[in-house]
Formats: structure tokens, C-alpha cells, sequence
């Protein structure tokens, strides 16, 4: 009785801080970690979210559900706008940093990452393709991204600053000269994965979450068989290795507990005919690298390494593969969730796992595509009975 007394006390404290302003910074100023702790320790208002669902058979009112349902909400927190903190279980970024390699436009996964950190309350910074750069750069600045730079807490997405960055280059004595006579690199320096580190430490000093949101395999419409040696190496060193040499150059400057994070497909695992040039070898080195690293990095540094398995999206970078379409259409006939993938979907994800809620979250892959990876037939092929496919609602 005692303890279901004080388990009463706690979510009334807790709905009374949620209806009162004036109390509820009490509440803001829970980490996630105290948050947990609140239900061992009674330390704070935070344990609410915690145990008042074992006490709601005792809340009579609709509006007292109102509020208990608020405070076990997970809502995504203000950016750096002055816009306070919300009730409930959080994802509080605020006075963490990130470094997003692969951000060249306002398309994509990555944009959608610095978005939802953004919203979190995270500080941005990118990495840019140097041949991209420029326009990335001039986009920015005459406001063609405005309106995709507009975050669900108000306000735009800021990046505090844009890095030119080459990741297929771990540091300048890699550069072949070729390269370093291209006109495409003209005026811009120091953008090997060993120079882009090192700038960042000497503007920032350290990073908290990095995200590596980079892929590219030149043959990617040849099948595998048909794909040549350096088209196949390539896919990998651009799309799997990149991520080895970010973590190598970044964990030291990465503070302990913080994230690392990149994006997968499903031809990893499953056969995804015209998803060639070496690219679903590369995906399935980049999962395996993910587990490996997971351990390396988190007992060197502390920190955790995850990825994403993103379904199909119609981004700038998705129309090289040449059938795009068909993979989200047939995603959204097939997928337990009839409904296309959204960048923001695996941008909230990766807020996630960046974030104190997944602390104890390494090593892993997270499927992002409603649910089509569980799938093991298609069930809008002419082959299936109409019985094997269960009636939308």
C-alpha cells in the first residue's frame, strides 16, 4: 500500500507540474538518465513517466488522462530559439553537436537528420561533397532550401557551418593528382576525412553524434556479374570504407557517450536485382563494419555506432539507380504499413538513437521501411490467392 501510495503521489506531482507553467520547469530539467533513475531513487517528478501508467486504473477524469497520456509522450525538443522544454520523456539534443558527412542539397536522409537533431536542439554541422559544394553553399544563402528548412518546433534549420569534404580520401597524401588539378576541387582546401576532422576540432573542439550519410557506386546499373574490379572497389571505399575513416579520424574528438551513425538498404540481405555495381556488397560490409566498430569504438571511447536500414526514397541520389519508382511502389503494395516512406521518418529515427534515450543501443541495425524487410512474399504479385492477402481497413 505504501508503495502504490507513493506511485499515486508521484503522477499527481507530475500531472500538477504538466498544468502548471510555473512548476513544470522542474520536469524540463530531467535528463532521460535521471528520468530512469526517478524510479528507483524518487528523486524528481520525472518518475511519472515511469510508473504512473500502473496507477491509471485510480485517474477518474478525461482530463487527468489528458495529462498522464502527455507526460509519457515522447515529443521532440525546441532548437536553439529559446523555446522552452516539453513535459514527458524527451529527446533533449541541446548542448550536443553534430557532424552530418553527405549533405549536398535539401533532399535525402541526411538533410532530414540535421533536420529532426536540429528540432532536438542539436548544433549542425556538415560535410559537402567538394564538387557540390559551391551550389550547396549558394542555395543556402539565396534561400532556396527556406522552406525545407522549416523545423516542426518553429524556426529554420541552421548549420553553423559547411565543410568541404571528399570521404573517399583519408588524408592528402591519398589525393592523386588528377584529382587535385580537377577544376571541380579548384579554391577549396583541406577537405580529406584527416583535414575535415582536425578543422572541425580547431573550430569546435569536439563533436557529439556523426553521422555518415554517404554512399556512391559509378556502376550501380550493372549487374554484379557485369561490374568491373574498379567499379566494384569503388562502391565500397566510397560507400562502406568512408565510414571506417570517418570514426578513425573522428572518435578522438568525439566527447564519450555520443553516436555514430550511418544508412543501409535491404539489398544487404535480400536480392534486389538492378541494385548493382557492387553497391548491395557494400551495404552488407557496411552492416557487418557497424558491429565490429560498435565494440572497437565504444571500449576506446565510449561512444555508439548503429545503422539504419532506410526503405526506398525518391532523392536526388536514389534516381541514379534508374527504377526508384518501382521500388517505392512496390514498397507501399507490400510493406505491412501501406503508406510511402518519408525522409522524416528515418530523420526521427536517427534523433533516436543519437540521442540519451539509446544509450544503452549499440551494434545495431534499425529497420526504417514500414516494415518491408519482414516481408517473405509479395503479396500484390497475380501468383497469390486473394486469400493470402488479409482486407485493408
Amino acid at each position: 500500500m505504501a508503495t502504490m501510495s507513493m506511485r499515486v503521489a508521484a503522477a499527481a506531482a507530475a500531472a500538477a507540474a504538466v498544468s502548471s507553467p510555473a512548476k513544470s520547469s522542474t520536469v524540463h530539467r530531467l535528463g532521460s538518465r535521471q528520468m530512469v533513475g526517478e524510479f528507483r531513487g524518487a528523486r524528481g517528478l520525472g518518475m511519472a513517466a515511469v510508473i504512473a501508467p500502473g496507477a491509471r486504473m485510480l485517474w477518474r477524469s478525461e482530463e487527468q488522462r489528458k495529462v498522464l497520456k502527455a507526460v509519457n509522450g515522447v515529443r521532440a525538443m525546441a532548437s536553439a530559439n529559446g523555446v522552452p522544454a516539453p513535459s514527458g520523456l524527451p529527446i533533449d539534443l541541446r548542448g550536443k553537436r553534430a557532424f552530418i558527412a553527405g549533405v549536398a542539397d535539401d533532399q535525402g536522409f541526411g538533410w532530414a537528420i540535421a533536420k529532426a537533431l536540429a528540432a532536438a536542439g542539436a548544433e549542425i554541422l556538415v560535410g559537402t561533397w567538394v564538387p557540390a559544394l559551391n551550389i550547396f553553399e549558394t542555395s543556402l544563402r539565396r534561400g532556396k532550401f527556406d522552406e525545407s528548412r522549416q523545423l516542426p518546433t518553429g524556426g529554420l534549420l541552421e548549420i553553423a557551418k559547411v565543410y568541404p569534404l571528399d570521404a573517399v580520401f583519408d588524408t592528402p597524401e591519398d589525393v592523386p593528382e588528377d584529382i587535385k588539378n580537377n577544376k571541380r576541387y579548384a579554391g577549396s582546401t583541406a577537405w580529406t576525412v584527416q583535414e575535415c576532422a582536425e578543422a572541425v576540432k580547431a573550430d569546435f573542439g569536439s563533436i557529439d553524434i556523426l553521422v555518415h550519410s554517404l554512399a556512391n557506386g559509378p556502376e550501380v546499373t550493372k549487374p554484379l556479374m557485369e561490374t568491373s574490379r574498379k567499379g566494384y572497389l569503388a562502391a565500397v571505399s566510397a560507400s562502406t570504407y568512408s565510414y571506417v575513416s570517418l570514426l578513425k579520424y573522428f572518435a578522438p574528438i568525439m566527447n564519450p557517450g555520443g553516436s555514430a551513425l550511418s544508412l543501409t538498404y535491404l539489398a544487404s540481405e535480400k536480392i534486389i536485382p538492378g541494385y548493382g555495381g557492387g553497391m548491395s556488397s557494400a551495404k552488407a560490409a557496411l552492416e557487418s563494419d557497424t558491429r565490429v566498430l560498435a565494440f572497437e569504438a565504444g571500449r576506446k571511447y565510449g561512444i555508439r555506432v548503429n545503422t539504419i536500414s532506410a526503405g526506398p526514397l525518391k532523392s536526388r541520389a536514389a534516381k541514379a539507380i534508374g527504377f526508384i519508382d518501382d521500388m517505392i511502389n512496390y514498397s507501399s503494395a507490400n510493406a505491412p504499413l501501406q503508406k510511402e516512406l518519408e525522409a522524416d521518418d528515418v530523420g526521427h529515427a536517427a534523433a533516436f538513437l543519437s540521442s540519451p534515450l539509446a544509450s544503452a543501443v549499440t551494434g545495431t541495425l534499425l529497420y526504417v521501411d514500414n516494415g518491408l524487410h519482414a516481408m517473405g512474399l509479395a503479396v500484390d504479385s497475380p501468383c497469390v490467392a486473394k486469400a493470402a492477402t488479409p482486407a485493408t481497413l
